[in-house]
């Protein structure tokens, strides 16, 4: 098969389509014939060197897919040849297939089959940090940073559809696309202040979930948006990876810092989170509350191309790489 390597960590132009071995499924696992694969800025710091993939890991970059089953190994129950399905991968979506562990499959829900290639990687990373770390509950005002991500686009969705009043941050151009999918008050990051913005909107009390992608720039004034018994949880290291922290107003407001990573995690624990997922989540999809936001589609031989858009922050929602 084909896939995209990385033979040197560089630019984009590292990102190299070659021929590799064909996967083999392992216990446990199938092979999924890839239509569609997420590109996520995961798949950004893979490539520049930053982020190995965890052992006995693919090496290619891709965290998400969509695609058809081809074979089943032995212990797998429940999937079958010929299913559509979108994974949640350690790694290998920037190929031509791919082994996946049997739990971390997903039925394609009601959306075009090439646009749930997006899904996986953004619904497992916001439904277990709104949810399980977050607690998000109805009636919760919750601060999402980077609304125009792809990570962004479905926190406010799914924050929306829970019942929360979502504040977020992004560029001015992007406000109008964030109200409708469910954003009350956007905030323009380069303009305006958001520790003021959001006690302005919660009428001094401050946000009770924060979803944090920036890290150390954003940590000091992240524990003042929160509100008394407030949640912070962090996601990304984007404004670096260490600052002060004040456990003086920490302590005063009772609040909660989480730093959660999903790649990583035990193959059991990523299946946990994945049928919570489709338990929780996909009938929200299915209800039309909420869907894949898709930016553009680019062929996977332009995977350099992708990362290049991804990295300028100009995309709304996610960036695929397509085959066929």
């Amino acid at each position: 098969m084909k896939a995209i390597t990385i033979p040197q960590p560089g630019g984009p132009e590292a990102l190299v389509w070659a021929e590799v071995p064909d996967p083999e499924p392992g216990p446990g696992e199938v092979i999924v014939d890839v239509r569609a694969s997420g590109v996520n800025r995961a798949d950004l710091l893979q490539r520049q060197g930053h982020y190995p993939p965890p052992p006995g890991a693919s090496a290619y970059p891709g965290l998400e897919c969509s695609g058809v089953i081809t074979e089943v190994g032995s212990e797998v129950a429940g999937w079958a040849v010929g299913q559509q399905v979108c994974a949640l991968l350690s790694g290998g979506g920037y190929a031509e297939r791919v082994a996946v562990p049997a739990g971390q499959l997903l039925p394609v829900p009601a959306c075009d089959s090439v646009d749930a290639a997006g899904l996986p990687e953004v619904a497992c990373t916001v439904w277990s940090n709104l949810v399980q770390v977050g607690r998000l509950s109805s009636g919760d005002t919750l601060l999402v940073h980077g609304g125009g991500s792809g990570i962004g686009t479905f926190a406010v969705q799914l924050g929306a559809a829970l019942g929360a009043t979502v504040v977020t941050t992004a560029r001015a151009a992007k406000h109008s696309r964030l109200r409708e999918l469910g954003a009350s008050h956007p905030i323009d990051y380069r303009e305006q202040d958001f520790v003021e913005e959001v006690r302005r909107v919660t009428d001094g009390r401050g946000a009770d979930v924060i979803l944090d992608i920036m890290g150390a720039s954003y940590l000091g004034r992240n524990v003042s948006a929160l509100a008394t018994g407030g949640r912070l949880v962090v996601i990304g290291m984007q404004g670096g990876r260490k600052a002060e922290l004040d456990l003086g107003a920490l302590l005063t407001k009772r609040a909660t810092v989480a730093a959660t990573s999903l790649r990583s995690r035990p193959i059991a624990e990523k299946a946990e989170i994945v049928q919570g997922v489709r338990d929780e989540v996909w009938p929200l999809i299915e209800a039309g509350r909420v869907r894949p936001v898709v930016d553009r589609r680019l062929p996977m031989t332009e995977a350099a191309e992708a990362h290049r858009l991804v990295e300028s922050n100009d995309h709304f929602g996610k960036v695929l790489l397509t085959l066929g």
